[in-house]
Formats: structure tokens, C-alpha cells, sequence
């Protein structure tokens, strides 16, 4: 899969999910200080999965239409990386195939997806 890991999410989450051998573009990395237009707008136009902590990503998509390939917004009280990654992990290994264009919202707790496919 192609993600797109925003800064805040930092880029250890990057690297875990390269080294999984998925194609990770990291904001922290290669373009911080980008706004969330212009994540979103790059994450749609080379088809990348954006993986976030900022809920604004959520008034882009449901409030302003803005056109995605599918956004993980990590809603998690524990921030350290180790955290985002085994998050990540289990997203991956139980709905790798419900993560494609839609709006996904992880909690220690749960997973909410929310899109075109409302099958949870």
C-alpha cells in the first residue's frame, strides 16, 4: 500500500511502514511545515493512504468534500510512536481491505471506518 504519514504522526511510523514493504511518503521528513490542503491534495493525486493525529483532516473530507484515497486519523491518548505503530499493525492485519477510500478512526479501543464502504 502507499501511505502518506503526516509530521504529526512522526516518522518512526514512516519507517516501520517501509520496512513492512509498503511505500511510505513522510511529511516530517521530506515536507515539513506542509499544510493540510496540500497533504491531502498530494495523498489523492499519487493515491496514498494519509496516516494523521489531526482531526482537521475529518472537516476536509465531511465538511468540505475534499477528495481522498482513504485517511487513518489516530485517536490515541498514548502518542509514543511504539503506540501509532502497534495501532497501525493491528489496522493493517485485520482491515487491510477496508482501508482503501475510506475515513478510518482508531482508538486504543476501537476502530471506526467510516466512507463509501460502511460494512463495520
Amino acid at each position: 500500500m502507499k501511505f502518506l504519514v503526516d509530521e504529526c504522526t512522526g516518522p518512526k511510523a514512516a519507517h516501520w511502514l517501509s520496512e513492512k514493504g509498503h511505500d511510505a511518503f513522510s511529511v516530517y521528513e521530506e515536507a515539513r511545515g506542509a499544510d493540510d490542503d496540500w497533504i491531502i491534495n498530494k495523498a489523492n493525486t499519487e493515491n496514498r493512504i494519509i496516516i494523521t493525529v489531526d482531526k482537521d483532516f475529518g472537516e476536509l473530507v465531511f465538511r468540505k468534500g475534499k477528495p481522498h484515497k482513504g485517511i487513518i486519523l489516530l485517536r490515541l491518548e498514548n502518542q509514543r510512536a511504539e503506540n501509532k505503530i502497534n495501532k497501525i499493525d493491528d489496522l493493517l492485519k485485520q482491515y487491510s481491505d477496508k482501508i482503501k477510500d475510506n475515513f478510518i478512526a482508531v482508538t486504543e479501543d476501537a476502530i471506526r471506518i467510516a466512507g463509501k464502504n460502511k460494512k463495520q
